[in-house]
């Protein structure tokens, strides 16, 4: 991994602004000079690694957030399959049957995902490029939450290419090769 030193400065400069502390009140909470603090909050040196975790506990943050430079880091512990995004889109579907669509637990998580996708579930649960592309969406969701897809997987699983595509370039987007 790569530091972009600068972009941690900046955000050490950030949290000790935030804190209300000085580049003297940080030296002296961490037994360093101001001109320390100083040379990290331009870019010019790192943070002793000794010096990290009492650095995020001063800033009240974790030591991948300060050397992330306060960017998100995803580590993709979870995996999504085209198959489980299938089987979850299904489960609602499943909840009509077995409750009956009259039900307010089925027509909650309906009227839900319909406000918040601004579609027409059951109308696209029917229609085979409208079901992929709402795979193709649960895929991107959890891609944005930190899964990781198997592009292989994705290739093979789609009838419509386009959605594969699509997934692709989410998942290139968050460096998933």
């Amino acid at each position: 991994m790569a530091f972009d030193t600068k972009e941690i400065g900046n955000h050490i400069a950030r949290l000790r602004k935030s804190k209300g502390l000085t580049q003297n009140e940080l030296g002296d909470r961490l037994y360093v000079s101001f001109q320390a603090v100083s040379k990290w909050e331009r870019g010019e040196s790192m943070p002793d690694i000794s010096l990290l975790p009492d650095l995020a506990s001063v800033l009240e943050t974790t030591t991948d957030n300060i050397l992330s430079g306060g960017k998100k880091m995803t580590s993709y512990t979870k995996k999504i399959t085209v198959k489980d995004a299938k089987e979850a889109i299904d489960c609602v579907g499943k909840i009509g049957k077995l409750l009956g669509k009259d039900n307010a637990f089925y027509i909650g998580a309906v009227e839900g995902i319909n406000a918040k996708m601004n579609i027409e579930l059951e109308e696209y649960v029917n229609d085979e490029y409208s079901y992929e592309a709402l795979v193709a969406e649960a895929i991107i969701q959890c891609v944005n939450c930190g899964y990781y897809v198997d592009m292989s997987d994705v290739n093979r699983e789609f009838k419509n290419q386009r959605w594969a595509e699509i997934v692709k370039k989410y998942a290139d987007n968050a460096g998933i090769k």
